[in-house]
């Protein structure tokens, strides 16, 4: 792995926060990610599930976490995983893949044992448990024909053993990914820092004449000297027009003299993700229209982190940042106040130019597993990313950080990177990177 070894600390914690709220005599299964097939005899680089990795730290193909607190059989039952054992071509031709005692050091799971040694004790574990807690895709967003492992496990498992009680592992991991410990946002900390260099790096080599994709070229040189796995998601770099595409990915156009640069990118640091959002000037000076209407998404962003607060929800706190943007809005004759005094409140004129939510939970997910209706706590980890987008002025602008609620002020996971219209001139005007 490319990121520096993670205390287990951090999954024996998980592990045992989920198993408080496993019910009596059950028994708990979870499955990692398949290798996706991408072309011929290809496959996508391969990425973890994110419960799995929350829950043990293993970040490898081929392996089965079983968690059954109450098992009759003793505490070296209680955690058990199950891995494929590798051999000599494997390893000539794979390279590295863990032994028992490297993942037991990883995990902090001491019981480990390859896949072919697994069958009968894991019936046996199962005959014993009362309830199962099967794994699946809950993030209420996500739409796909494939079917994971854990769904194709948990299909199974429903076949063979029909008389048990089965029960979702989602609910509880909800609760428990939404609450970032210290360990967590120290890792969400290293990605957004990574995030950082490479923003920095793009303020110091972005001029009008290069391709968009020579800018996406910049981001990914500092994230690969730095450690990270690659981008969190697929990056958006949207000059002029194509930043009033919400999710534009070509990356494939000229950037032109007067024209603005949104960018929306992340560093993955450990599978952890960071998001940004920045919009530039492609020759290094705003006009006056442009930092008008950045000062005005900014001048919302920072309102908006203020109602980042333990007690608030997500339904109330867009209702309030829409009637920031609306107030903005009308500041820059894009809407008219009698209007909107008169609007539909189920159509807020304010879509027309913000049509997006302002923020969403961030951790291993760039748009984490969470219980989207449940109060803000301490803990939780949020972007902020207003947006004002005009078409038929070649603006589209966007501004995003990650934030902490705590008990006071939002802790912004991202204060140091540049984000005043003053601050990023004076950086894109003193000098460039070759």
């Amino acid at each position: 792995m490319k990121y520096k070894n993670i205390n287990p600390s951090l999954f024996v914690e998980n592990r045992k926060r989920f198993a408080a709220q496993m019910k009596p005599n059950s028994i708990a299964i979870f499955h990692s990610n398949d290798m996706m097939s991408r072309n011929g005899d290809c496959h996508f680089q391969y990425r973890q599930n994110s419960d799995m990795f929350y829950l043990t730290g293993l970040d490898q193909e081929e392996v089965i976490l079983v968690m059954y607190p109450d098992c009759p059989r003793g505490d070296k039952f209680r955690e058990i995983i199950f891995t494929k054992q590798t051999n000599e071509h494997i390893a000539v031709w794979e390279g590295y893949k863990y032994t028992k005692e490297d993942a037991t050091a990883t995990s902090g799971v001491d019981s480990v044992f390859w896949l072919d040694e697994m069958q009968p004790l894991y019936n046996e574990l199962i005959l014993l448990a009362d309830t199962v807690y099967v794994n699946t895709n809950e993030n209420d967003r996500a739409f796909s024909d494939y079917s994971s492992r854990d769904v194709r496990n948990a299909m199974k498992l429903k076949k063979e053993y029909v008389a048990h009680d089965f029960k979702r592992s989602q609910n509880i991991m909800k609760s428990l990914r939404m609450i970032k410990s210290q360990p967590e946002i120290d890792l969400l900390q290293k990605a957004c820092d990574i995030t950082e260099s490479a923003f920095r790096r793009v303020l110091k080599t972005t001029k009008p004449g290069m391709m968009e994709y020579e800018v996406e070229a910049n981001i990914i040189y500092e994230f690969t000297r730095q450690g990270a796995s690659g981008h969190a998601y697929t990056p958006i770099v949207a000059g002029g027009g194509n930043a009033c595409v919400l999710h534009y990915i070509a990356n494939d156009m000229l950037l032109h003299d007067g024209d603005l640069l949104l960018m929306d990118f992340g560093a993955e640091y450990a599978n952890y993700a960071a998001d940004l959002s920045r919009t530039i000037p492609v020759n290094g000076r705003f006009s006056d229209r442009q930092k008008a209407v950045y000062n005005a998404v900014l001048k919302v962003k920072k309102e908006s982190e203020a109602l980042l607060v333990p007690g608030n929800n997500l339904t109330d706190y867009h209702k309030e940042v829409g009637r920031i943007m609306e107030s903005e809005l009308i500041g820059l004759g894009l809407l008219n106040k009698q209007e909107v005094s008169v609007q539909n409140p189920d159509k807020p004129l304010y879509k027309k130019y913000f049509m997006h939510g302002t923020s969403h939970h961030l951790g291993l997910d760039v748009h984490d597993l969470c219980h989207r209706y449940a109060s803000l706590e301490e803990g939780m980890v949020f972007t902020c990313e207003p947006g004002i987008y005009i078409p038929e002025e070649n603006i589209g602008i966007r501004i995003e950080d990650d934030l902490m609620v705590t008990s006071g002020k939002a802790f912004n996971l991202m204060r140091n990177i540049p984000i005043e219209v003053e601050e990023i001139e004076e950086l894109m005007n003193a000098g460039v990177i070759v």
